[in-house]
């Protein structure tokens, strides 16, 4: 018997995406976002989340989609990596599925940033590109660094 790998499945465009649903926390719709002065094209500001200050990921920068502004009906994926909790803006959740995991097709050499992807799964929307999160952030991560130096 297979096990099955749950996945909460989002869209940016016509393209669908997943996380694994353990680094998902919930999906929220879109609120204000408060931009950092001179912030990195991937870091779209940050958001208070019942006190918490979480920093709002640009993936449609981060996943080279054409850039466009926040609309109304957008969603807030607020999902925990290795280091830190992060909100994700995405057009739409579509939802979760569960997947055996072997039924995920590692994408090789086909795509750029590789890093950032683990694989691709079919599912009723089409094909599915899995990410990995802990990469995703870690990309945030650096591009911050070069704003703000560390000041050790």
């Amino acid at each position: 018997m297979a096990i099955a790998h749950s996945l909460v499945v989002f869209s940016l465009d016509e393209q669908h995406y997943a996380l694994d649903l353990g680094c998902v926390q919930r999906a929220i719709r879109a609120v204000t976002v408060t931009p950092i002065p001179k912030s990195p094209p991937t870091l779209l500001g940050v958001l208070d989340l019942g006190g918490l200050i979480i920093p709002v990921m640009n993936v449609r920068e981060c996943l080279n989609h054409a850039p466009r502004t926040m609309r109304l009906s957008d969603q807030i994926i607020i999902a925990t990596a290795a280091k830190q909790t992060v909100a994700l803006l995405v057009d739409e959740t579509i939802g979760v599925t569960d997947r055996p995991q072997e039924t995920a097709t590692p994408i090789g050499t086909l795509l750029a940033r590789l890093d950032l992807v683990n694989g691709a799964v079919q599912h009723r929307e089409g094909i599915v590109i899995v990410l990995n999160l802990d990469r995703l952030v870690s990309l945030e991560e650096t591009a911050i660094r070069h704003v703000v130096p560390n000041e050790d």
